[in-house]
């Protein structure tokens, strides 16, 4: 009888490239996909930062290298990202936030937050989809996202307005590429301790807070997510497309 055999969750032979790679949640997924076979390049604007961790990854056995780029300088990513390209998985990770009531919100923080976290990451997925359609192999674009991208949050309009934007744009995109077999998802955390969410965190009333809408109680830690970047850049999660994938611990299930 021949049983049916698990996809498999390595990814020797492949190229990724992350964005935001030099801390918090895209050096997990950077460091997730490397132990997983990946070849990696982390991307990021601190080359210090960056040489550090590639040779920590490299010293473990693993292969990766790193660009420095400001990916909110849409010519010169495109051009650098070209010359370094084609990539097999994109993890289109950097990103920032400015909470605060709406009241306070200025122009400034506005287009902040949107040329990062909505412009950026169109234009980062825009060369890395034309490089793989070229290659003709395929590939995987995950949009790193939030649960702020389904729900509303405190303090949160314009970061929800661009993780809701972030998934606006995936489900158009994964439309558009599908019959290139490249698959375009999101990744979706909750509060995960990084120094993204730090300022938050050191808030005893807004860590009961957030903690009260996470089913399972606690803050999410980097390893939490790491998997499944893993997972949706493999062939197990080869017919999935256009979706959200979110570890919100239960935030969102009501």
């Amino acid at each position: 009888m021949d049983l049916p055999q698990t996809p498999s969750f390595r990814l020797d032979g492949r190229r990724a490239l992350i964005t935001g790679a030099s801390r918090g949640i895209g050096l997990g997924a950077a460091c997730a996909l490397a132990q997983a076979g990946a070849d990696v390049v982390l991307a990021a604007r601190s080359s210090d930062e960056l040489s550090a961790i590639c040779d920590a990854l490299k010293q473990a056995g693993y292969q990766a290298s790193f660009l420095e780029l400001d990916v909110t300088d849409v010519a010169t990513t495109k051009e650098r990202i070209d010359g370094a390209g084609p990539f097999d998985i994109l993890v289109n990770n950097a990103g920032v936030n400015r909470p605060g009531p709406m009241t306070t919100m200025t122009e400034d923080d506005y287009d902040t937050v949107m040329n990062l976290n909505v412009r950026a990451a169109y234009f980062v997925a825009q060369v890395v989809v034309a490089q793989m359609i070229k290659a003709g192999c395929g590939g995987s674009i995950i949009n790193t996202s939030s649960q702020m991208g389904h729900v509303g949050g405190i303090d949160r309009t314009v970061y929800c307005a661009s993780k809701f934007a972030i998934e606006g744009m995936t489900r158009a995109l994964a439309i558009e590429v599908g019959e290139h077999n490249i698959r375009v998802n999101t990744v979706c955390p909750t509060f995960i301790a990084t120094p993204f969410t730090a300022a938050t965190l050191a808030d005893p009333e807004r860590v009961a807070w957030i903690k009260s809408k996470i089913k399972l109680g606690r803050i999410g830690e980097i390893e939490d997510v790491m998997g499944a970047y893993v997972f949706l850049a493999s062939d197990a999660a080869s017919l999935i497309t256009g979706t959200s994938l979110l570890i919100d611990g239960g935030w969102t299930a009501g």
